[in-house]
C-alpha cells in the first residue's frame, strides 16, 4: 500500500464537494504534469491512502481522507475540445493523460500548511519543499502515520 498527497482547488473539488457526490468519489481529472500522470498511471493502486489538500486558496492544508478507488483509466478531459484540458495531440488510441478515481474515507478538522511545517518528522515532506508545485506527491509511509496519530483530531 502507498500514500499519497491530492491537491485541489476548493474552487473546483472542495471536500465538501467530494461528500455531496454519488459515493463521495471522483475522477481526478485535468492532471497536466508528467511526473503527476506517471504516478497516477503507474503507482497508484485502489486502496492506496490519499491526504486531499486545499491548494491555491488563503490557507493551504489537509481537509479530509480518501483512499484511490480505481486504477488508472484515461482522462476523457483530453479529448473534450470544450475543456481547458483539451490536448489536441491525444486520441483515443494514445491517450496522454491519465485520472484515478479517488473516494472520501473522512472529513477532519483542517490542517494547516503552517502546521505541517512545525514538526521535524515531516521536514522531508514533499509538499513542504520549497519550489514543489505538484498537485500529487507521495507521502512516506512514516509521513502518513505521523499525520494520522499527531494532527488528526477527531
Amino acid at each position: 500500500m502507498r500514500y499519497w498527497l491530492m491537491k485541489t482547488e476548493p474552487g473546483d473539488v472542495s471536500i465538501d464537494d467530494l461528500a455531496a457526490l454519488p459515493n463521495q468519489t471522483v475522477a481526478w481529472y485535468g492532471v497536466r504534469n508528467y511526473q503527476a500522470r506517471n504516478f497516477m498511471r503507474d503507482q497508484m493502486r485502489v486502496n492506496d491512502g490519499v491526504l486531499y489538500y486545499h491548494s491555491n486558496c488563503a490557507t493551504p492544508g489537509i481537509v479530509g481522507i480518501a483512499r484511490v478507488s480505481s486504477t488508472a483509466y484515461p482522462d476523457a478531459t483530453q479529448f473534450d475540445r470544450t475543456s481547458k484540458y483539451f490536448d489536441p495531440k491525444a486520441t483515443q488510441e494514445t491517450p496522454r493523460w491519465f485520472n484515478v478515481d479517488v473516494q472520501l474515507v473522512r472529513k477532519i478538522p483542517f490542517i494547516p500548511i503552517k502546521e505541517l511545517r512545525q514538526h521535524p518528522e515531516l521536514e522531508r515532506m514533499r509538499t513542504l519543499q520549497r519550489g514543489n508545485r505538484l498537485s500529487i506527491t507521495p507521502l512516506d509511509p512514516a509521513e502518513w502515520n505521523f499525520i494520522l496519530k499527531h494532527l488528526v483530531r477527531d
